[in-house]
């Protein structure tokens, strides 16, 4: 298969306080817009919501989304740490750290209970570094 383009749909309740967050939280802007479903991209890529009651997502799979984990890829961390969590107070569901395995990073809870880890890479340590792709 011969890819034209890749990215998440998120199911949820409500579209405009999903795509108002991602817009307003976390720089994001329109691509399409309607009240059904919005198309919305970044320099690192795109994402788009749709509500999940819409009539083409089949019968049976008409839910929000659970256990979903959207990685954001930021220079700084620690200053995004201080600007989400510490500043506009958002939901943080595990605090800044450094792993192991490349990463300074930390979690917050957005609309819908999806989860946002915002990492900033770093030098992983010898044994994860083996692990990586030349």
């Amino acid at each position: 298969m011969k890819m034209t383009g890749f990215y998440p749909v998120v199911m949820v309740e409500d579209v405009s306080v999903a795509s108002a967050f991602f817009r307003e939280v976390l720089g994001f802007e329109f691509t399409f817009d309607s009240d059904w479903y919005v198309s919305l991209r970044a320099d690192g890529g795109e994402l788009a919501f749709l509500d999940h009651t819409h009539p083409t997502i089949p019968e049976g799979f008409r839910v929000p989304a659970q256990g979903l984990l959207l990685n954001v890829e930021v220079d700084d961390a620690t200053a995004e740490y201080a600007r989400l969590v510490t500043e506009l107070g958002l939901p943080e569901r595990l605090p800044l750290r450094d792993e192991d395995f490349g990463q300074r990073h930390f979690i917050i809870e957005g609309p819908g209970g999806v989860l946002i880890d915002v990492i900033e890479e770093i030098d992983p340590t010898p044994e994860f570094a083996e692990g990586y792709a030349e």
